[in-house]
């Protein structure tokens, strides 16, 4: 019995020594039992949304959008906003529910990661899950030729930068609820209304005055912008640094405060 434990031991896979990689390792081993579930919201539905409005709509815009083609010019938009539903999607209910309903939270902090590793761990499983969904969406997209540039090769570190920028201030949202009726409110006054108004599917420029500046506001439609000039390759409307700039920012604040939101709950 002993040698056969000692040969257990031997072949157990070694935990990563970095905190914040153990938690994510935590994560991705519940991931390997539960993606399946998760296909249709996070790829099919997409692809589907790109074949109904790209080629559905499509063929009744014969113009296009500034002389591309509408398939082409929404795909880049479609492609971020995925990104965008995907990364507040992960950082809203099971957030959530580590805190309330299973505990995990209250576990790990128990155990030798701290709070930062907590959080860190849990964001870095949010950007695997935003980059392999993007990942999906662009082979397709290619394979219905409407990426018309290698610049399209960036997207994913775009979409990452997004899923960050909107996963931290989330995270901290999650953290500070006492229900989960908020999050319902949030997709339904934040997350819906960005994606209909952020350049997704047609132009911010023919939105009246305020709620163009509205659009400006929102880290979707700095990631639509970049996208699209990387599928498009053209120029985007702002600059790239200062686009950069402006999701890093949102980044950098959402995780600050989803520190602080995660060290109140889990430090007595």
């Amino acid at each position: 019995m002993s040698v056969s434990v000692a040969r257990q031991e031997r072949v157990r896979p070694a935990l990563p020594r970095v905190p914040a990689l153990a938690v994510l390792n935590y994560f991705l081993v519940g991931y390997r039992r539960t993606w399946r579930a998760g296909v249709f919201s996070s790829f099919l539905l997409p692809v589907l949304t790109m074949v109904g409005f790209g080629i559905g709509v499509g063929a009744y815009i014969q113009q296009g959008v500034g002389g591309v083609r509408y398939l082409d010019w929404i795909v880049p938009g479609l492609i971020a906003s995925t990104a965008l539903q995907v990364a507040i999607g992960d950082s809203t209910w099971p957030v959530f529910g580590n805190f309330q309903w299973t505990k995990i939270y209250l576990a790990q902090s128990a155990a030798p990661p701290r709070v930062g590793d907590i959080l860190a761990g849990h964001l870095l499983f949010v950007l695997f899950r935003v980059l392999t969904t993007v990942a999906a969406f662009l082979l397709v997209t290619a394979l219905f030729g409407a990426l018309r540039s290698p610049w399209a090769l960036v997207v994913p570190a775009v979409v990452a930068l997004l899923g960050l920028a909107v996963a931290g201030p989330t995270f901290a949202y999650t953290a500070s609820v006492s229900s989960d009726s908020w999050l319902a409110m949030l997709f339904r006054f934040g997350v819906i209304p960005m994606t209909l108004f952020a350049g997704v599917f047609f132009p911010v420029e023919s939105l009246p005055g305020a709620l163009r500046w509205l659009a400006y506001a929102t880290p979707l439609w700095h990631a639509v912008d970049l996208c699209r000039a990387a599928t498009l390759g053209v120029t985007p409307q702002w600059s790239v640094a200062g686009h950069l700039l402006y999701l890093a920012a949102w980044a950098l604040v959402g995780v600050l405060l989803a520190h602080r939101a995660f060290r109140r709950r889990l430090v007595v």
